[in-house]
């Protein structure tokens, strides 16, 4: 690598540029950004001092992207036009690659500059819209725009790539796409240019053993700095990151302005909102096995119908991981974390506020539409927040998951949120006594699916155990099949007997007798004995009455009763037997053949019926549960309905 070596024209300290592609280089004795021409060198200014933070990251550090080595030699830090800072790592590779490794919010963007194809440019910065699929831009994957937004220059240090100028603003536009892809537009330029890559770990580009660098001096006098507006301590936890912090001593709101401080506005509490529950500074740790803590706490609120709904969003801090959020809303709690744009899919042409969404293999049902309301602030946040501020909010539920999106005018955000019963929340604090939860929450999941579920494994059971006793028990043996014919009776009430041939019937298994007669519009009324051959004794005696009407009138032809009756006992004792047929009918003037039939193993199905019955409750018990509990989650929603899309898994 050549270096190129000169005296800074500033205060004529030394100054190496060591990198062949870099143009300005921030002189470390009076911090003036030199920029290098063809033959002489510009003093372009004085930069601020970088924001100390507790970044991993610094000059100097070395790690891997795709088998290439890189090292960074440049910091540039830019201030966004709502307040917070970012910074953008100039990373030289060993290969003659140029890179810039973006961090924000926790968070690692490594992204290389893309020339567009010839005749093709981006869209303007005006002409962009949120969720725009920015086409113009080659790619494996669509990217989509997630925020348009203005920056400042504000500081620097090492080398820089580009002619850097202190306090210089510039519009930007920054794009995701699946698989953790990421874009940035630079319209400081012209045309403008893009820059394509993806969001990473550290253990990603070699870079995992990196520790956040600390700085106590700084963090020290930031902890110590007085309210202005009534001198009470203050005590950040974050004062690197924060651009608002509360005043806990006088309700003020305090714009930060790296390390000084200014008076805001007084904050008004809401009258109805409830106590925050979870203190400012409280540490917990989370999925992941990651330690939070407790820097900021909101109060926000939706109306529906004149009434105003509130609930608390408490703003979580790692300077390792960035920011997470915790949600409580009537005693239930979410734990929330960002989500990629571009991996929520959604109809084409479609706009937000679609009934279902799609993200991770899921489908999200909408809740809710509406705009949340920012009523009450405590604490320090990455960002200038305001008492009434307001975005659009939309929630999409998959128990026990919650997809939300918030929309401003120029940035749209998604999160999953993940239910945490107070347990849960209860052991990530080391805490007991949380206030218990009322009602049913959006995303709440139904802990009853043991009722349906495993309630329904013994009639699964059941059915196996009935198909696999259909050889056993349910093949049907006809033992007798003779027909008789009973001679006319003396008179109407005295009744005639035939005795049947002689047969065979097995223990321990059921009997059906059947008796048919060619009745017609009359009847015939039998007693059959079923007699053991060898003791001479009646077993059972079952009467089979049978009879038959039809006819017509003026709604048609119709019939009624049978021609065919039967009845069946239980077992007998195995033996011979026969049996004996004693009847009278109405026409008892003439003979009256009756076929009899006897059979034996009849598979009534009345022991599976009433089991089956038995182990059904259990099912339908939870099923109704289940559609009560649902009730309750979906009565709530600005889109009532009685069923939902939730996976409960």
């Amino acid at each position: 690598m050549s270096v190129l070596q000169a005296n800074c024209p500033s205060c004529a300290g030394p100054i190496e540029f060591k990198a062949g592609s870099t143009l300005v280089i921030v002189c470390p004795y009076c911090r003036s950004a030199v920029s290098r021409t063809d033959r002489t060198l510009e003093d372009l200014g004085k930069v601020a001092e970088i924001v100390d933070s507790e970044s991993p990251l610094k000059l100097g550090l070395k790690g891997t992207y795709r088998d290439a080595r890189f090292e960074l030699t440049g910091r540039a830090q830019l201030k966004h036009e709502l307040g917070g800072v970012w910074d953008e790592w100039y990373a030289t590779f060993n290969n003659g690659w140029v890179g810039w490794l973006a961090e924000a919010q926790g968070r690692f963007y490594l992204t290389f500059y893309q020339p567009l194809p010839d005749g093709v440019a981006v869209p303007s910065f005006e002409g962009l819209q949120l969720g725009q699929i920015v086409s113009e831009i080659p790619g494996p994957v669509p990217l989509m725009v997630q925020e348009k937004g203005r920056g400042t220059s504000i500081a620097a240090e090492g080398e820089i790539p580009y002619k850097l100028s202190p306090g210089e603003q510039f519009e930007y536009a920054d794009l995701a796409g699946k698989n953790n892809a990421f874009a940035t537009i630079d319209y400081s330029m012209s045309p403008a240019w893009v820059f394509v890559g993806s969001q990473v770990t550290l253990e990603e580009i070699g870079l995992g053993d990196a520790k956040s660098v600390k700085r106590e001096g700084k963090r020290v006098s930031a902890a110590g700095m007085g309210c202005p507006n009534c001198g009470g301590p203050l005590d950040l936890v974050a004062p690197d990151k924060a651009e608002r912090v509360t005043c806990p001593n006088c309700d003020s709101l305090l714009d930060v302005n790296q390390g000084s401080l200014s008076y805001f506005k007084s904050l008004t509490p809401p009258a109805n909102a409830p106590s925050f529950v979870a203190p400012i500074g409280a540490e917990g740790t989370f999925p992941g096995d990651v330690k939070f803590k407790i820097i900021g706490a909101l109060v926000r609120s939706v109306t529906f119908d004149g009434i105003q709904y509130f609930w608390h969003e408490y703003l979580l801090y790692n300077p390792m991981v960035g920011f997470r959020w915790l949600v409580h809303s009537d005693n239930h709690w979410n734990f929330v974390e960002p989500v990629n744009p571009a991996e929520v899919e959604v109809k084409p042409g479609s706009t937000p506020g679609l009934t279902t969404v799609k993200y991770n293999g899921r489908n999200f049902k909408i809740f809710q539409d509406a705009p949340a309301t920012v009523d009450y602030v405590k604490g320090e946040f990455y960002w200038r927040v305001e008492q009434g501020e307001t975005v659009r909010a939309i929630d999409y539920v998959s128990a026990p998951l919650m997809l939300s999106q918030e929309i401003t005018e120029n940035e749209m955000n998604w999160s999953v949120g993940t239910y945490m019963t107070n347990e849960e929340v209860e052991k990530a604090f080391g805490i007991s006594g949380l206030p218990r939860p009322w009602g049913v929450a959006p995303n709440q999941p139904f802990t009853g699916r043991f009722y349906y579920t495993w309630g329904a494994l013994p009639l699964l059971g059941l059915l196996v155990l009935a198909v696999f006793m259909i050889p056993f028990t349910g093949i049907t043996a006809t033992v007798l099949n003779q027909e008789l014919v009973l001679p006319p009776l003396a008179n109407a009430t005295t009744p005639t007997a035939m005795f049947s041939q002689p047969f065979e019937l097995k223990g321990n298994r059921n009997v059906r007798i059947t008796a048919s007669a060619q009745v017609d519009n009359s009847w015939a009324d039998f007693d059959v004995d079923l007699i053991n051959e060898q003791s001479k004794e009646v077993a059972e005696t079952v009467g089979v009455p049978v009879e038959y009407y039809s006819g017509s009138d003026s709604d048609g032809a119709w019939t009624e009763g049978s021609k065919s009756t039967d009845a069946t006992i239980s077992s007998v004792a195995a033996g011979m037997y026969t049996v004996k047929v004693e009847g009278t009918w109405q026409n008892w003037q003439a003979q009256m053949p009756v076929r009899v039939k006897v059979e034996q193993g009849v598979n009534r199905g009345v022991n599976f019926i009433c089991a089956f019955i038995v182990l059904l409750i259990m099912p339908i018990v939870g099923l109704i549960r289940k559609i009560a509990f649902e009730g309750s989650r979906w009565k709530d929603s600005m889109f009532n309905s009685s069923s939902s899309s939730d996976s409960d898994e």
